[in-house]
């Protein structure tokens, strides 16, 4: 039998702590609630940087690769498929999609508005989950291989500042590549998309690429860019660069990070708020467990002049102090974990706190947890804990038998 562990259990019973028992409870509360907050902390950063990512990913794709050019311009400079390195895109195992798409510059016109759009041409290949996910109203166009449709994609925002409802009428305009007079497209609306992203709900309709094709004079085969969606984002860099090697000359590979940079800088700087919120936290609990372990020594110090008495070295006495210890550790952290757990579960089903989708891009706060995040959260926060009170437990070591004992 571990004789130190033996004693530990003992003076944890409850009839057994005077002064220290209001101090163990503080102790408690404490590593509780700081556990809690890391959880949900880490749940709610992670969740951010998902959604939002995911929402510019889904309509944006992790790369595009376009045709080369020393100017910015909405005017797409065409591309021509080539079948052996569709085929290359293809057999990338670190690929997961390839679409292609076109965009145009247009003006959407109404009868009692104006308004500077961008018209994103898409096909029978393209990822439709983002937007079947971000529809409020309606549902999405219908894109067949042959025949073109002129149904499109509007956003919430545009429809309320157009006044366009579903199966409404509108009439798109725009300017060929050969700078002749403008050429007017009659659309119809198929539905209504939301995605809290201003960058896209301000501007993009979607609909045919073969609009696109037709107004500037493209053949079949011929597009604007080919948008990549890979396995891993956490490796885009390294694929981008891959992928870079192999394309044609006349070609340049754009990652969705160099395209949103604000955004995604935004987010990291999330990581860091979040480090200095755990490193707080845990501070804050270890503080609090150090002074609860010299608060039990002192109230225990008769004890610790009988055990020294008795012959136990300084490292067994020790051990027994930091087994309790221990013991209000792990009972904070379970109840730590069943605060963080509850909150997680009750917002990821309900909901209940909701934001401005106009400032934080999306209109609740997300939370995303798996269990490798919550298993080094708690390793992290006992490890951490456990240490800071090795130095203190070497207050033992001044103690002597002889005073100890005469010690009121």
């Amino acid at each position: 039998m571990n004789l130190e562990y033996f004693i530990a259990k003992r003076i944890s019973s409850k009839t057994s702590d005077n002064f220290s028992k209001p101090v163990v409870k503080i102790s408690y509360i404490s590593i509780a609630l700081g556990l809690s907050l890391m959880i949900i902390s880490v749940a709610v950063v992670i969740g951010f940087k998902a959604s939002i990512s995911n929402k510019i990913i889904g309509f944006a794709a992790h790369m595009q690769i376009q045709a080369f050019s020393n100017y910015e311009s909405i005017q797409e400079k065409p591309l021509l498929m080539d079948d052996a390195f569709v085929d290359y895109l293809k057999n990338r195992k670190d690929l997961k999609h390839i679409q292609f798409t076109a965009h145009k510059a247009g003006v959407l016109k109404t009868d009692e508005q104006i308004q500077g759009v961008i018209f994103k041409g898409v096909g029978v290949d393209f990822d439709t989950n983002f937007l079947y996910s971000s529809l409020v109203e309606g549902g999405m166009p219908v894109f067949d291989q042959k025949q073109r449709t002129d149904d499109v994609l509007i956003s919430s925002t545009l429809s309320q500042k157009m006044k366009l409802e579903i199966g409404d009428p509108l009439r798109v305009w725009f300017i060929s590549s050969e700078g002749q007079n403008a050429r007017g497209r009659k659309l119809w609306v198929s539905g209504i998309f939301n995605t809290s992203l201003k960058e896209f709900d301000d501007a993009f309709i979607v609909g045919d690429i073969k609009h696109v094709q037709k107004l500037n004079n493209w053949n079949e085969d011929e597009i604007g860019k080919i948008e990549v969606m890979i396995n891993d984002m956490d490796a885009i860099e390294e694929i981008s660069k891959s992928v870079y090697k192999h394309i044609p000359y006349n070609m340049t590979v754009t990652t969705v990070k160099e395209q949103y940079p604000q955004i995604f800088n935004w987010l990291d700087l999330l990581d860091m708020n979040v480090i200095v919120i755990l490193s707080l936290l845990i501070l804050v609990a270890s503080i609090t467990m150090v002074s609860t372990l010299l608060i039990i020594i002192i109230e225990r110090t008769n004890m610790v002049g009988v055990l020294k008495a008795l012959g136990f070295r300084n490292r067994s006495v020790r051990k027994i102090f930091l087994y309790k210890a221990s013991y209000i550790i792990f009972r904070g952290m379970i109840w730590g974990n069943i605060i963080g757990l509850l909150f997680y579960f009750i917002q990821s089903k309900f909901r209940m706190i909701r934001l401005d989708p106009e400032n934080y891009y999306v209109d609740y706060v997300p939370v995303m947890l798996n269990i490798y995040h919550l298993l080094a959260l708690n390793a992290g926060t006992f490890v951490v804990c456990f240490l800071m009170l090795v130095v203190p437990s070497y207050y033992i070591t001044r103690i002597i038998p002889s005073k100890a004992l005469r010690y009121e």
